[in-house]
């Protein structure tokens, strides 16, 4: 439990970062501070990351559970008809590449059959 309330929260810190590293970076000591930060995270000592867990990610999920719930269950109904959509599309895909490769080769091998046969027609002796 410990080592998810800490993903969870750096995760969280990172997708910060992404703003905070434009706007603060000419700072001096940002970056010092920025690891001393990920340090106190980390620490068993000061357990920093169950700390703001349990202060601030755990209340606001609990808050709006309902909501994740919701989204997650949309989230579900759609990729899974993305997916059958996908798989329709391949197989109609595939199924028309399959009777195009079909069709030329068809052709193909009739010229070939054609030019074997009048190979061999001309090669035959004159029986006259």
């Amino acid at each position: 439990v410990r080592w998810m309330m800490y993903w969870i929260v750096f995760a969280l810190f990172m997708a910060a970062e992404t703003f905070t590293d434009l706007l603060l970076s000419w700072f001096p000591f940002y970056y010092e501070v920025k690891m001393a930060f990920v340090v106190w995270l980390l620490s068993p000592y000061t357990r920093g990351a169950s700390l703001l867990y349990r202060r601030f990610v755990h209340p606001t999920l609990a808050r709006r559970e309902k909501d994740i719930d919701a989204f997650l269950a949309r989230a579900q109904e759609r990729s899974y008809e993305a997916a059958l959509r996908f798989g329709k599309r391949s197989l109609s895909l595939a199924a028309t590449a399959a009777v195009q490769a079909a069709t030329k080769s068809q052709d193909v091998l009739a010229g070939r059959l054609r030019s074997f046969s009048m190979q061999d027609l001309h090669s035959l002796p004159d029986q006259g």
